[in-house]
């Protein structure tokens, strides 16, 4: 009979998988109960601003309430994503606060159909409930990070469905280059928990996937190359969007409740100008559209990312994925639609190609790509990842994400996102 020491190397590593097994089940079991309630709530305000038209004009309102929040928590200086990756590389702390604050808030968000995702709540949420069970279940310093990464990833997945995405994604975001092996088996474990908990609560999980796909041959590898290299140019071109109308919102705007209040009527005269809802909201029912075959605006993809810089900029909360999937999808249609190819295959190649350049997570890219388009495209998604990773620089949409490596030589660099 087998002796449990932990001095042994067997032991050693027994004694690891059996404590992480369980703590990513608690985490798992209670971030995916949470974050399955946030989707809930995200789903029905999104129906009810579908419904009702008007609640477009309480962004004003809303916006001040989510700064006067913010303030009443004493949470003004929070960086939310960001300070959730710099808790993984450095000494930072994810407050307790940080989870009601970015559930309510994105809440608010959603219900006055602003332009965010809900990726980016879901690692503040995950990540702040990760930190306070670890504190709670007696962690140390090294152990509450990966508690911190078990968290994001059972959110994500409890908020997405694709859980083997998740769970490397929490890996492979924090520094470019170095996966954190040692939260593999939590962040894995959490995220099928928390996407099955979710489900199991009427949370579907994102799937479009592809019927017929054609045979890839060389013209379809070029064509899958010259997407890459669009792809990759028009990641940096958002992240610099999304990062510039920060800083100019600050500049113009000291007073957050006033800097808010511009970019909620800015918003709003977008929309009655643009003349159409499909900017509005997370983007999710537009890449449902675009991947039935609907012919949408040439420059919708355009329109989705200034929509996404003035309401994120602005102050308002959600995220920047969704909205990156559908700024891809509206611009793989509209390649498409020129060169007269299958629209929802170069859809989801492009939204492949965006999320990789603006995230900078190849692995966790393709397995997403699979989770969520099928296996039918694996070598469309294989080769438009390398290229736009590659080509996209140090460009991201977190400012605290680190590159340890360089992407062009095997030499060190450990420099931050631009």
């Amino acid at each position: 009979m087998l002796k449990l020491d932990k001095t042994t190397p067997m032991g050693s590593n027994i004694h690891y998988f059996l404590k992480w097994t369980f703590i990513s089940c608690v985490i798992g079991v209670t971030v995916g109960v949470i974050g399955a309630v946030f989707g809930r709530g995200v789903a029905w305000v999104t129906n009810f601003w579908n419904a009702h038209a008007w609640t477009l004009f309480l962004a004003p309102l809303a916006g001040l309430l989510i700064v006067w929040l913010y303030h009443m928590f004493h949470e003004e200086g929070n960086r939310g994503t960001n300070l959730v990756l710099e808790s993984i590389s450095a000494d930072e702390e994810v407050t307790l606060a940080t989870a009601p604050l970015i559930f309510v808030s994105t809440l608010l968000t959603h219900f006055v159909s602003a332009s965010a995702g809900r990726e980016g709540a879901a690692l503040q949420l995950g990540g702040s409930l990760g930190e306070q069970l670890g504190k709670w279940l007696r962690l140390d310093e090294k152990d509450r990070k990966v508690a911190v990464m078990c968290g994001m990833s059972a959110c994500f997945a409890a908020l997405f469905g694709t859980p083997m995405a998740a769970g490397i994604f929490s890996l492979e975001v924090v520094s470019i280059g170095v996966l954190y092996y040692a939260a593999l088996v939590p962040c894995v474990f959490s995220a099928f928990i928390g996407a099955g908990i979710s489900g199991a609560m009427g949370n579907p999980p994102e799937r479009f996937l592809l019927e017929a796909v054609p045979e890839f041959g060389i013209a379809q590898a070029a064509l899958t190359v010259g997407l890459g290299i669009l792809c990759a140019l028009l990641s940096m071109a958002f992240c610099v969007l999304l990062h510039r109308s920060e800083k100019l919102y600050h500049e113009k705007c000291p007073n957050p409740y006033m800097r808010i209040l511009a970019g909620s009527l800015l918003f709003i005269a977008l929309t009655l100008i643009s003349g159409s809802r499909d900017y509005n909201g997370s983007g999710m029912s537009l890449i449902g559209r675009i991947m039935e075959g609907e012919q949408v605006s040439y420059g919708a993809f355009l329109w989705k990312m200034l929509f996404t810089a003035v309401v994120l900029g602005a102050g308002f909360k959600g995220g920047e994925i969704v909205p990156t999937l559908c700024v891809g999808a509206a611009f793989g249609a509209a390649a498409a639609r020129l060169l007269g190819l299958d629209q929802a295959l170069w859809a989801a190649c492009a939204m492949t190609g965006l999320f990789v350049g603006v995230t900078n997570c190849p692995i966790a890219t393709v397995i997403l790509a699979f989770e969520m388009f099928g296996y039918g495209a694996m070598p469309y998604f294989a080769l438009i990842v390398p290229v736009s990773f590659t080509l996209s620089g140090y460009y991201g949409l977190y400012k605290s994400q680190k590159f340890a490596y360089s992407k062009l030589k095997a030499e060190y660099i450990n420099r931050k996102s631009e």
